[in-house]
């Protein structure tokens, strides 16, 4: 160890004014005025560089972030957050020394195995880092394991600090075992894996432990790790203990625990504060109270049904359910299950705690795709949360066969006026179903075509806001079941322009056989046409006096931009 760097830590750890001394206001300067992901980024930015400690040293650091300020015969002792066993720093024992004697151990609060690649788990400064590193019982850490945090239900192992056993249901992420620490230390152990999930977003973490990580830089943790964090967080408030460690801490390593400097830091990014900005100037008031009143889900009911309808084998059709409830510990569960389960589909098997907490109320899509014609059920199980029931809802619809649809026969426009008209059209065949119909409106306007579609249950539009001076045209599909029919034929609602030679400025278009020729006395850099259905069928640029474009028998539109409106022709 370098002897200066060490009598600068003797120093510093006995000068009660730097063993206080907080942060720079300029250390956080990036977190100020961001939110939710961008904050977590910022964050760390802030506190990612440090020094990287020798893994074998972290005892002599350690005896000035991890000892008890009073004496016991005149012996430092250390605080260790695993056991209550009394492990003295004795007279004449280096810190390592007395660390061995004492059968101590170097233990991850977040396990090493997790982003272990191939045999190597020294690649990353996490293996060293102080924030996930502290002295441990030797007993205590060998029952911990490479367990997840979590309550346990059943122990088989308790010291009265540690306890390791099968966990609450709900928690766990998947694993057999979890660990839970003291109360007066869970606040602690979240503070330190927010930290982790922070700092260390970027590590690949192992596929068989993702039991609280995920292989993401936002949010990093599982729903279920940050929802029993944050409750963590709020029970056990930062103390003096970890206050005075955030100092030596950044004395040794050079970096602080943002999660300690501001206590409600972690509601920003992962809980109630998440749609709220972050500003260093609006820290320091209270915070956010822990759950304490039982989780309750008032809606929906257990026992609740939801009809989808008739849906077209292959097709979709998504319903919402609306959750109502609060004082939830923990991200809820929902899953589908039943005869017909694959037929219901949910996009998220997870709804974090506070999605619900925050608002009370929380939207879950659900999407039915029949595969099969007949009725199809499920049941929709939404569970945990810290409930001690599951709330059940059943999942009803009809899959049918896709329709076959006859293409609808328009009508011409009735009560034609200058402004207004009604399009008509035929209603489809007795023997097809139709849910409604689909009107396309379609108007040659001066700076382009513009089509609006609308959807009608009987046989006539009335459509208003009709300019006499701009054609347009209409076309109508039966819809039924989400798939439409082919589009009918093609009306044109008459303009009060001329039929034979249009004419725009000083460019003509003059109809020919077969066609149209250009006539114009001045440069026209282009001009593009569209048959009467709106489609475009033809760009030219530039062109020329005395040219000939060829076009098939029809109803015309020609635009240019040298054109005060588009021009109709007849071929």
């Amino acid at each position: 160890m370098n002897t200066r760097l060490l009598i600068t830590l003797i120093v510093a750890a006995s000068c009660p004014a730097l063993a206080s001394a907080g942060y720079d206001a300029a250390y956080y300067s990036r977190m100020d005025g961001k939110k939710r992901e961008t904050l977590k980024a910022a964050a760390k930015e802030c506190v990612q560089s440090h020094r990287r400690l020798e893994y074998t040293d972290l005892p002599t650091y350690w005896q000035y972030s991890d000892v008890y300020p009073e004496l016991v015969d005149g012996k430092k002792r250390w605080w260790e957050m695993y056991s209550d066993e009394m492990c003295l720093i004795r007279a004449g024992q280096s810190a390592k020394s007395s660390f061995s004697a004492n059968h101590m151990q170097r233990e991850h609060s977040v396990p090493k195995s997790w982003w272990k690649v191939g045999n190597d788990v020294e690649y990353t400064p996490a293996y060293s880092d102080m924030w996930n590193l502290y002295p441990s019982d030797g007993a205590a850490n060998m029952a911990k394991s490479n367990y997840p945090l979590g309550p346990v239900d059943e122990a088989y192992f308790d010291n009265g600090v540690t306890r390791v056993g099968l966990p609450v249901p709900g928690y766990g992420g998947g694993s057999g075992a979890v660990f839970e620490p003291a109360d007066e230390y869970k606040g602690d152990f979240a503070r330190g894996f927010f930290y982790m999930a922070t700092v260390y977003d970027d590590i690949s973490w192992a596929a068989q432990y993702d039991w609280m990580f995920t292989r993401s830089a936002y949010p990093t943790l599982q729903p279920w790790a940050y929802e029993m964090l944050l409750q963590w967080g709020r029970l056990d408030p930062v103390s003096q203990k970890e206050i005075l460690r955030n100092d030596a801490v950044e004395i040794s390593q050079g970096n602080r625990n943002p999660f300690v400097d501001f206590p409600e830091l972690a509601e920003y990014i992962w809980g109630t504060r998440t749609s709220e900005v972050f500003f260093l100037s609006g820290q320091g008031g209270p915070v956010t109270p822990p759950i304490t009143g039982d989780p309750e889900l008032t809606m929906p009911v257990n026992g609740e049904s939801i009809d989808f309808g008739q849906t077209a084998v292959g097709g979709a059709m998504t319903a919402y359910v609306t959750l109502r409830g609060g004082n939830f510990k923990e991200a809820l569960s929902v899953r589908v299950g039943g005869a017909d389960k694959e037929m219901f589909n949910l996009p998220v098997r997870t709804i974090p705690a506070s999605s619900i907490n925050t608002t009370g109320e929380y939207l879950l899509a659900v999407e039915y795709t029949p595969v099969g014609i007949g009725r199809h059920t499920a049941t929709l199980g939404i569970y945990d949360g810290g409930m001690d029931t599951t709330v059940g809802v059943t999942l009803i619809g009809e899959g049918c066969p896709v329709p076959q649809l006859t293409p609808i026969v328009a009508l011409p426009p009735a009560d034609l006026t200058d402004y207004a008209y009604t399009a008509t059209w035929m209603p489809a065949p007795e023997n097809e179903t139709v849910d409604f119909y689909v009107i396309y409106r379609t108007r040659f306007l001066p700076d382009g075509i513009e089509t609006d579609q609308m959807e009608v249950t009987g046989t006539s539009l009335r459509i208003e806001g009709r300019d006499p001076s701009v054609m347009e045209t209409y076309r109508v599909c039966s819809s039924r079941l989400g798939f439409l029919s082919e589009a009918s034929n093609t009306i044109t609602v008459e303009t009060s322009a001329v039929d034979e030679i249009q004419a725009g400025g000083s460019l003509i278009m003059g109809r020919a056989e077969g066609g149209i020729r250009i006539i114009t006395d001045i440069p026209v850099p282009a001009i593009d046409i569209y048959d009467a259905a709106g489609i475009h069928t033809g760009h030219y640029t530039t062109p020329s006096h005395g040219d000939f474009i060829p076009l098939r028998p029809g109803v015309y539109l020609v635009t240019s931009p040298v054109l005060r409106r588009p021009v109709k022709i007849i071929i």
